[in-house]
């Protein structure tokens, strides 16, 4: 199966299926020397796992990550760092009554008409547990960031129709409700609002904002491997992300060019920016002030309302999927959009540094 790697300088590799023995990720490209111990993929791991809140899966994970390589004495040594996760509550059965039938808003059909096999038990590969190994090693390109003074932050925009004005953001909420959202108030009445979703058997979508701060301009290549390009595609690989936005975003096609431009000005010899529209990125490169980018996420497609559908011997049949699932996903894609976006500026940080000959004579050459 080609396509499970991302990434060209830091990249990674993940690998396992929802209801096999284990998941995991492979890290090759990541510098010699950084500072890191199973606690620190931890802390992601621990926003991303099951059975946080009622809104999220009751499936039982500790997801415990443990370090095969690349490791040594509690820093990196330049080896590819490999990272495997047990899978301990799989509960296949909750799918063989569905086994022939192909689920509304997922990729049974879509991976059957490829590959001619597919695993019913979660969808395999196309499963929301493959994000796991995406977060293990967002961690680590969140710590070299950090290293470097840049920090990637998300939190919860939106759920259904309840949406937090940026005048409200209050960011020391993020972590204290089990919505991830920067106002407690909009987490109440999301929470009311999910609430009736589960009576009604349904679930609900909403958006993930993410903020890059500290990344200084001029990261990216401004042909095909924009900035603001990796960006979409690291987050669009996510697999219930359905759009991307940088900045102004899809409001920019109705703007003005007067309103939408970003005045410059000079403060203590750095070049700023009045407005933000831009969302941080001009022709592909970063021009030094916050990124700003959301992910749309759909609704949550395992319902157990009955639903229309068709079984693998072309029959129109009808469906309600049973089991343990998440009436939302966002909460738990919060840390997986940092996760990319994290993946993709280190990587991108790493690519930049041929971009000038004074970045290779400042580590090569012993004349000076």
């Amino acid at each position: 199966m080609a396509g499970s790697t991302y990434g060209t300088s830091f990249s990674i590799t993940t690998w396992g299926e929802s209801h096999g023995p284990a998941v995991g990720t492979v890290v090759d490209g990541c510098p010699a020397g950084l500072p890191l111990a199973q606690e620190d993929i931890q802390q992601f791991l621990d926003r991303r796992k099951p059975g946080q809140s009622r809104f999220t899966t009751a499936r039982s994970e500790a997801d415990r990550a443990e370090i095969l390589s690349g490791v040594f004495e509690g820093r990196t040594t330049g080896a590819p760092i490999s990272i495997v996760i047990h899978n301990q509550d799989q509960r296949s059965r909750d799918y063989g009554k569905i086994k022939d039938c192909y689920r509304p808003g997922h990729a049974d059909y879509t991976f059957d008409a490829k590959y001619g096999i597919r695993d019913y038990r979660g969808g395999g590969r196309t499963s929301g547990r493959e994000t796991i190994g995406r977060v293990a090693a967002g961690a680590i390109a969140a710590k070299l960031l950090k290293r470097l003074g840049i920090t990637v932050f998300a939190y919860t925009k939106s759920i259904g129709d309840i949406i937090i004005p940026e005048s409200e953001y209050d960011y020391g909420c993020t972590n204290g409700n089990p919505l991830y959202m920067p106002n407690d108030r909009y987490a109440r009445e999301a929470a009311a609002y999910l609430k009736e979703c589960v009576k009604k058997q349904d679930s609900s979508g909403g958006m993930i904002e993410c903020v890059i701060d500290g990344l200084p301009a001029g990261i990216g290549e401004p042909v095909f491997d924009k900035l603001d390009a990796g960006l979409a595609k690291g987050i669009m690989s996510i697999g219930a992300v359905k759009g991307v936005e940088i900045g102004d975003g899809f409001r920019a096609a109705g703007a003005a060019g007067s309103v939408n431009n970003d005045s410059f000005f000079m403060e203590e010899g750095i070049v700023r920016k009045r407005t933000n529209h831009s969302g941080g990125i001009l022709g592909g490169l970063s021009d030094g002030s916050k990124i700003v980018l959301r992910a749309a996420v759909k609704p949550t497609p395992s319902i157990s309302q009955e639903q229309d559908t068709v079984n693998v011997h072309g029959e129109d049949t009808r469906i309600a999927v049973t089991g343990r699932h998440d009436p939302v996903i966002v909460p738990r894609a919060v840390v997986v959009v940092e996760s990319m976006a994290a993946l993709t500026v280190a990587d991108l940080l790493l690519a930049n540094m041929g971009a000038k000959m004074e970045y290779l004579e400042k580590v090569y050459d012993r004349s000076r």
